[in-house]
């Protein structure tokens, strides 16, 4: 296992970062496992037998049961707090309430508290907003989570979901009032959804933060058990729970190109998935669900796995979407400024 800078942080997580989507399967979240507490436990310690350091969770999964199942399970295997970073999220409903719900100063401070009493620790490590709140002004959740911050129940800030130019507002606002800003984004990438690329990873390696690929198997639909001969059917996940929206043609495409470099490594198609994700530019830690520990160790194995450049040549170019305006513009008149000194448009940035 490798350890990358969370961000600017100089804090070390593991490159795999354990999600814990599975856990508990209430309601909406039913379909993506109903892990309890034993399988949680197992989930959990080998996680962490195999170097895994970062854990991720979010208040709504199973309306807070990951997060009491997660506190419970670091207890019962008697896991070091200090060992672990742990990363949860607010912005989802919780409740019927009125105010059960978004990114006011008033949301944020409740369900710090309630996820703190649910994973059984008195801080988080990354607190993260879960997506965009259009009724709560930037500046009221950045004061909030500056608070929690302060109050010393959050190490670090980060986001979920939300657009480059939100994110730069939310640390433009930051950065003005001399507040914390979010060291990371969590977002889908995959090599079947790969629209990150056309403003998020340039923004991200512009303002060193760390990137969190979530989904990096589109749903399961790359775990390798799903071709064009052997589509989704019965109780299958992609049936019941169509997320994230997959060009399922184009995904066929790309598993079919991943097929024989899969046999060329010994390794299954989710392998090959998960390394090209951690081959890519700007990605910190690529967060994995599993419902079960073999599902886990396999998915895992993906940090042993190194793609030859002509093998990431292909994957890229099956893959490869067209890019949308201003992006295409910017790439060709940026070709007679940086193509004479052989700098690519991502590094840009940094140029002196």
């Amino acid at each position: 296992m490798k350890y990358n800078p969370l961000g600017n942080t100089g804090v070390l997580v593991s490159e795999i970062c354990l999600g814990t989507m599975t856990f508990g399967g209430t309601g909406y979240w039913k379909a993506m496992g109903e892990l309890q507490q034993n399988a949680v436990n197992d989930i959990v310690k080998t996680a962490l037998d195999n170097g895994i350091n970062f854990i991720d969770t979010a208040n709504v999964y199973s309306f807070g049961e990951s997060e009491r199942l997660l506190g419970q399970a670091i207890q019962s295997l008697g896991i070091s707090r200090d060992e672990l970073i742990i990363a949860t999220k607010v912005r989802g409903r919780m409740g019927e309430g009125k105010n059960q719900v978004g990114l006011g100063r008033l949301q944020i401070m409740q369900q710090i508290e309630g996820s703190l009493k649910r994973l059984q620790t008195d801080h988080v490590d990354l607190y993260q907003i879960h997506g965009f709140d259009p009724m709560t002004p930037l500046e009221e959740t950045m004061r909030g989570l500056e608070d929690v911050v302060r109050s010393g129940k959050v190490r670090y800030i980060g986001c979920s979901n939300l657009a480059a130019w939100q994110v730069m507002k939310a640390n433009g606002i930051a950065e003005k009032n001399g507040w914390t800003k979010f060291v990371s984004t969590q977002n889908y990438y995959s090599i079947a959804g790969r629209d990150l690329e056309n403003e998020i990873v340039p923004m991200v390696q512009d303002q060193q933060m760390g990137i969190l690929p979530w989904s990096p198997l589109a749903g399961g639909f790359l775990s390798g058990k799903y071709t064009r001969d052997n589509k989704p059917e019965g109780d299958s996940r992609r049936l019941a729970f169509d997320f994230p929206p997959v060009n399922q043609e184009k995904a066929y495409d790309i598993i079919e190109a991943m097929q024989p470099i899969a046999e060329a490594h010994g390794a299954s198609v989710a392998r090959i998935a998960l390394a090209w994700v951690l081959a890519k530019p700007g990605v910190t830690s690529v967060i994995i669900g599993a419902k079960n520990t073999d599902q886990l160790l396999d998915n895992i194995k993906a940090v042993d796995l190194s793609l030859t450049t002509e093998q990431l040549e292909e994957l890229d170019e099956v893959s490869a979407t067209s890019k949308p305006y201003p992006q295409w513009m910017i790439q060709r008149q940026s070709s007679d400024r940086l193509g004479a000194y052989n700098f690519s448009p991502n590094q840009s940035a940094v140029v002196k």
